[in-house]
C-alpha cells in the first residue's frame, strides 16, 4: 500500500449556527443553483510581489515539508519557487479550523465541507478568482461551482482531494455479503455488538440518505437539509442503531485495529483504511452501495484577511498542480482533484482504486456540506435544521 491511511475527526462540540440560509441542490450530482448573500468581502483580481512567508493552516499531512517523513514533502519546492516560508499549523477538527480562521491570521486554510460554508457566512474567507491559479484549469469540472464551495457561481476556494465513506465488512464473518446501508442501520442485526459508525454530527447524514432510500414519504431530497421532522426521523434510527453499536470511530487507527481484532465487522470506512487492512491480510471488502453515500472533499480557501495573499495564491496553484497533487493524495489517501494527477503516481492504479476520474462514480456521493437554516434542497416554506441542532442531536444519540 501506498497511500497513507486519512487522519480525520470532526468536533461533537456546540457549533455557532450559521446566519441566513442556503445554496440549492436536489441531487448529489447538481450544479450550485442558488445561494444565500455572503459578507462582501474583495475578491483578489491581480498578483503581485511574495511577501516572503505564509501562514498555512491544515489537516495533517497536507503541508509536509519533508521533516516527519523524507517520502513526504510538498513543502520545499513551493519555498524554492516563490520565496514564501511556509508557516503550517495543524488543526485536528473543523470547528478548530472555524475557529482560527476568525483571527485573521492565516492565509489559507484546507476546508472540508463541513466548515465551509460557516467560513463564508462569517466572512472568514475571500471569494477566490481561478483566473488567478493556472492549474485551477484541470480540476476535474464535477468539483467546480458545487455547494461546499460555491456561492451564486462564485468559487470560494480550489478542490483539493476527496474520497467516499464507504460500506466496509469482514468477509470471513459476515455473509451474505451486504449490499445495501440497510445492513447497518435496520435492527436485530446478527452482527449487533460488531457494528462501527462514525462519532461525528455529521453522521447524521448517513441515517437521513437511508430514510432517503427507506422513507420516500419523509420527503427527504439532501441529507444536509433536513426540518425538524427530518432531523427527528433520523435521530430515531441513531438511536435505534446506538443498541447495535460496538464502537463509534474517529480516530482512522483504532477503526484499522478493530477490524483487525474482529472487534467490528460491518461499517463505515475510507478507501485508504481498507487498503491498509488489506495490506495486513486481513480479509475486508468495502463498496459504495447503490444508495449511494455521504463522503469528504476539501477545499483550500484564502482568508478574508491574507497578510500574504499573493503567496496565499501562489500555494494554491502549487497544491493543485498535477506532480503535488500526485504525491499528496497518493501519501495521504485520497482522490485528486487534478486530472492530471493520476499519471505522476507511483501506483499506477492509484486513481482507478480511488475513482479519480470516475465521474458516475462522484454522482452518488453526497459530500459533507454545513446543515444551514434556510434549506439546501430549494425549500422556502420551511426552517431547516442548522449545524448546532445537529450537534445538540448527536449528544442525544450517544447519550
Amino acid at each position: 500500500m501506498t497511500a497513507r491511511p486519512r487522519f480525520r475527526m470532526l468536533a461533537a462540540g456546540a457549533v455557532l449556527a450559521l446566519v441566513a440560509a442556503g445554496c440549492g441542490s436536489s441531487d448529489s450530482g447538481s450544479d450550485n443553483a442558488a445561494g444565500f448573500t455572503p459578507p462582501d468581502i474583495p475578491m483578489k483580481e491581480s498578483l503581485g510581489a511574495m511577501e516572503g512567508e505564509i501562514n498555512i493552516l491544515a489537516w495533517p499531512y497536507y503541508a509536509e515539508d519533508g521533516t516527519s517523513d523524507p517520502n513526504a514533502d510538498w513543502v520545499t519546492d513551493y519555498e524554492k519557487a516563490t520565496g514564501c516560508k511556509a508557516n503550517v499549523k495543524y488543526f485536528k477538527t473543523s470547528d478548530d479550523a472555524v475557529t482560527l480562521m476568525k483571527s485573521g491570521d492565516w492565509d489559507v486554510v484546507s476546508a472540508s465541507g463541513d466548515a465551509t460554508l460557516r467560513m463564508i457566512a462569517a466572512g472568514d474567507v475571500a471569494p477566490v478568482n481561478t483566473d488567478l491559479v493556472p492549474n485551477y484549469k484541470d480540476v476535474q469540472p464535477f468539483l467546480k461551482d458545487r455547494l461546499w464551495n460555491s456561492v451564486n457561481g462564485q468559487m470560494y476556494g480550489i478542490p483539493h482531494g476527496w474520497g467516499a465513506n464507504l460500506l466496509m465488512w469482514r468477509t470471513d464473518k459476515v455473509s451474505p455479503a451486504p449490499t445495501s446501508w440497510s445492513s447497518v442501520f435496520e435492527p436485530n442485526s446478527p452482527y449487533a455488538g460488531k457494528i462501527t459508525a462514525y462519532d461525528s454530527p455529521i453522521y447524521i447524514a448517513d441515517a437521513a440518505l437511508y430514510l432517503m432510500n427507506t422513507q420516500p414519504d419523509l420527503g427527504i431530497t439532501n441529507p444536509y437539509s433536513l426540518d425538524a421532522t427530518q432531523l427527528a426521523a433520523a435521530v430515531a434510527v441513531l438511536k435505534t442503531q446506538k443498541a447495535e453499536i460496538g464502537e463509534y470511530w474517529s480516530d482512522y487507527l483504532q477503526h484499522i485495529q478493530s477490524f483487525h481484532n474482529g472487534d467490528s465487522v460491518i461499517g463505515t470506512t475510507w478507501q485508504s483504511n481498507t487498503n491498509a487492512l488489506a495490506a495486513e491480510k486481513v480479509p475486508v471488502e468495502a463498496i459504495l452501495p447503490d444508495e449511494g453515500s455521504t463522503g469528504w472533499i476539501d477545499t483550500w480557501m484564502v482568508g478574508a484577511n491574507s497578510p500574504h495573499s499573493n503567496c496565499a495564491y501562489a500555494w494554491l496553484d502549487h497544491i493543485v498542480s498535477p506532480k503535488t497533487q500526485a504525491a499528496l493524495t497518493e501519501y495521504y489517501g485520497e482522490a485528486p482533484a487534478n486530472a492530471k494527477a493520476c499519471q505522476y503516481t507511483a501506483d499506477k492504479n492509484f486513481c482507478t482504486t480511488f475513482h479519480a476520474a470516475d465521474a458516475a462514480y462522484v454522482d452518488k456521493i453526497w459530500y459533507w456540506t454545513t446543515p444551514i437554516s434556510q434549506c439546501l434542497d430549494g425549500r422556502t416554506d420551511v426552517k431547516c435544521t442548522d449545524y448546532g441542532d445537529w450537534t445538540q442531536a448527536w449528544t442525544e444519540v450517544k447519550g
